[in-house]
């Protein structure tokens, strides 16, 4: 089979897979955050919080539990990175260096997983699973419980209530991602991953070298890293290991699990406005925009300039063998779409123009289709931009799910916008401009700004895959990227929430023949047009000095 017919089967393959999914899986999440019913282990846990499970919570209240909880995590982690040494199945690792446990901490917290260290040479197995995988479910259900907040700013009129953060984040963990995840697990342990708590296994190689080959709690952690949008691998050569993604099939099971809870919460949404329609519309910009960047990235991959690349028949440096250009491709646009870290391929060996397509992909803002929740909440908040745009076209009061926008609500999501490319162009300047980050820069020219760009794009869209390319493991980047990241999740969360509470005050306005219909194709076509034009003013004059000086 052809390369070209093997992609497109698989792009088919997932699509299908993603479309049986939908409908039920979207409507169970409508059940669970609407639901007024505890279980039995929720109520244990309510008790042991000191939690009233029944009590809403302003938005200010709703955001300093999050942020509160977010803090003893950062600190939780770190402490237990730290103490490693001290603790069960540490496997005789040292504790981590200060900086770098605080970025590792940082990143977990923040649903980022960016990695500046080689997980099976540093992390040991009760830190891998009590530590990082517990994160990876927490930060997911943090995720979810803003997008839900904001839906229900949406819902609701005249109450200055978004809902409990405690009760949204345990039944996040409990009802949605814990059962995903152990039917993951198995299948990932059917198709060959690793699940143990080996110290690792001496091997001889056939070049005659001894070898430890570390195992591990592997197929877990890696189901709750693609289903929680997460990232962090339990290898440094995380999905591109053949412990973690062990064949092909693997391989299209982990972007469907990445895909799968981004894609069913706009269902839904649209069940709780109560019109399905406008989940159907969110839906339709986001895979427009994915598909525009998979059909861009896998073109300019299989058909890479150059008389050896021809030869070969695609860029395949950087690539495994196991999964060729097209899977590569549709993992590497899934990834860099969702606020996944994860990775089959080394982006740095893109082509150039390929390369700059995954930067620009996460400079949409990790919407198409985005993060678990985070992606729907930046999508629902750049609706609200172009209902904007569109009132000022025909010089009416914008509105959005009968909520009119007012100024208030345009500064919050304003500030919302801006803060991402703030900390990214900052923080690449930064690193540019001074003599000591400049040192880790192993590609000088355009591809290097290429890498220190693609490692602060990374870290404030709380992606968490890398470039590469770059040696990041110093006290700058540690630390500077750590802020990156803390910065690029916590303050969109509070503004996110800002805006929920602003528009559950509002009594909801009913539509009149001046309404914008924002269940359309218009609206999902100008939807996508102010996402694109968003990111290219933001982030064109960079790419222009990185990527396509480079390509071109």
């Amino acid at each position: 089979m052809s390369e070209t017919a093997s992609g497109l089967l698989q792009v088919g393959l997932l699509i299908a897979a993603l479309a049986a999914c939908y409908l039920p899986l979207g409507a169970y999440m409508a059940r669970v955050y609407t639901s007024e019913h505890d279980n039995g282990v929720e109520r244990v846990l309510y008790r042991l919080m000191g939690v009233d499970s029944k009590a809403d919570q302003r938005w200010p209240v709703y955001a300093r539990s999050l942020l509160a909880f977010s803090a003893v995590s950062v600190l939780g982690l770190y402490a237990m990175l730290r103490f490693q040494p001290h603790l069960p199945l540490s496997l005789g690792f040292p504790g981590v260096a200060p900086d770098q446990a605080f970025n590792t901490a940082a990143s977990f917290v923040t649903n980022t997983n960016w990695q500046s260290y080689s997980g099976e040479s540093t992390m040991g197995h009760l830190v891998q699973m009590s530590g990082l995988a517990v994160q990876n479910f927490a930060s997911a259900a943090v995720g979810m419980a803003v997008a839900i907040a904001l839906v229900r700013g949406f819902m609701r009129s005249r109450t200055d209530r978004v809902g409990n953060f405690w009760v949204d984040l345990v039944r996040g963990i409990l009802r949605i991602l814990l059962p995903m995840a152990v039917v993951g697990t198995i299948v990932l342990l059917a198709l060959g991953a690793v699940q143990n708590l080996s110290a690792g296994t001496d091997a001889t190689t056939l070049a005659g070298v001894h070898q430890t080959i570390t195992g591990g709690p592997v197929a877990s952690q890696e189901a709750i890293k693609e289903l929680g949008t997460n990232g962090g691998g339990f290898y440094n050569a995380n999905s591109a290991h053949p412990f973690e993604n062990p064949n092909p099939l693997s391989n299209i099971l982990e972007i469907f699990m990445l895909l799968l809870i981004p894609v069913a919460l706009t269902r839904t949404f649209g069940l709780m406005v109560k019109d399905k329609r406008q989940g159907y519309a969110i839906l339709a910009a986001m895979g427009a925009l994915w598909a525009t960047i998979l059909v861009g990235i896998s073109t300019l991959e299989a058909g890479h300039a150059g008389t050896a690349l021809k030869l070969a028949g695609a860029s395949m440096e950087g690539k495994e063998t196991r999964f060729g250009v097209a899977a590569s491709s549709l993992f590497a646009t899934s990834t860099t779409g969702t606020s996944t870290g994860a990775v089959n391929s080394f982006h740095d060996s893109f082509s150039a123009l390929g390369g700059g397509l995954t930067i620009f992909h996460m400079g949409l803002g990790e919407v198409s289709p985005g993060g678990v929740g985070s992606g729907l909440y930046g999508m629902l908040i750049l609706a609200v931009v172009t209902v904007f745009v569109a009132g000022l076209m025909v010089g009416r009061t914008p509105e959005y799910l009968r909520k009119k926008i007012t100024p208030r609500e345009i500064k919050l999501v304003s500030l919302y916008i801006l803060t991402m490319p703030v900390v990214v162009l900052a923080g690449t300047g930064l690193a540019m401009s001074l003599s000591g980050p400049k040192e880790s820069i192993l590609n000088p020219g355009p591809h290097g700004l290429s890498e220190v760009l693609y490692a602060f794009m990374s870290s404030a869209n709380n992606n968490g895959s890398a470039f590469a390319g770059i040696s990041v493991n110093t006290g700058f980047y540690n630390t500077a990227l750590a802020l990156a990241m803390l910065a690029g999740r916590f303050v969109p969360i509070v503004l996110a929430l800002a805006l929920a509470g602003s528009l559950a005050r509002q009594q909801a306005v009913p539509g009149n023949a001046g309404t914008l219909p924002t269940h359309r194709p218009l609206f999902v076509g100008m939807l996508v047009g102010v996402v694109i034009i968003v990111a290219g003013l933001t982030f064109f004059p960079a790419l222009a000095l990185g990527p396509l000086a480079e390509g071109l």
